[in-house]
């Protein structure tokens, strides 16, 4: 089996509840929505196995590694992740939440999208990218501790602040790594 890897990159996470921690990034190319935002080059991408993968990955001193995208729920499957965990990873996976996942991934945050199937039923956190949609349907939908509201490519911080604001069960997200200019 391989896989379609876009880039492995070592940053620090920039979204989310893990923001800040160093982490070892696995991009897939391919998705199954065409997100406006989105800035992952799907033509672009390398065939790599697990083994191939994992040995990239070890480059790298952090143990969080993110599977991200494009969608990666299209590619990942057990033997990655069974690959991933026997190298001694914590494995984070950032889904749209349209494709079931595999096995004993350690951390899972869906960010669906307006006008989707989402088909998974919970998530460790819930990320949208507001626009100024309805996203309160997604917390009856998603069963999560942690639910996030991130503006969109950081250009409607205020619009989000605000929702926030009267709207208390969510919490901000921000792209940090876009603030900071780092990959």
């Amino acid at each position: 089996m391989s896989y379609k890897v876009n880039e492995i990159f070592y940053s620090l996470q920039g979204e989310g509840l893990h923001t800040g921690e160093p982490a070892i990034f696995i991009r897939f190319s391919g998705c199954n929505l065409a997100c406006p935002w989105c800035d992952t080059d799907h033509k672009a991408f390398t065939e790599m196995t697990a083994e191939q993968i994992t040995s990239e990955c070890n480059h790298y001193p952090a143990q969080l590694v993110v599977l991200t995208g494009g969608e990666p729920a299209l590619q990942a499957d057990d033997a990655l992740i069974a690959a991933l965990h026997d190298a001694g990873y914590y494995i984070a996976i950032e889904t749209n939440g349209t494709h079931s996942l595999p096995d004993d991934i350690d951390w899972v945050t869906c960010s669906p999208k307006e006008g989707s199937h989402v088909v998974l039923s919970e998530a460790d956190e819930v990320k949208i990218v507001y626009t100024g949609q309805d996203v309160e349907h997604w917390r009856e939908q998603l069963l999560s501790e942690h639910y996030l509201l991130q503006p969109c490519s950081c250009q409607n911080t205020k619009q989000v602040v605000d929702y926030v604001l009267s709207h208390p069960w969510w919490r901000l997200s921000l792209q940090t790594h876009k603030i900071l200019d780092i990959k």
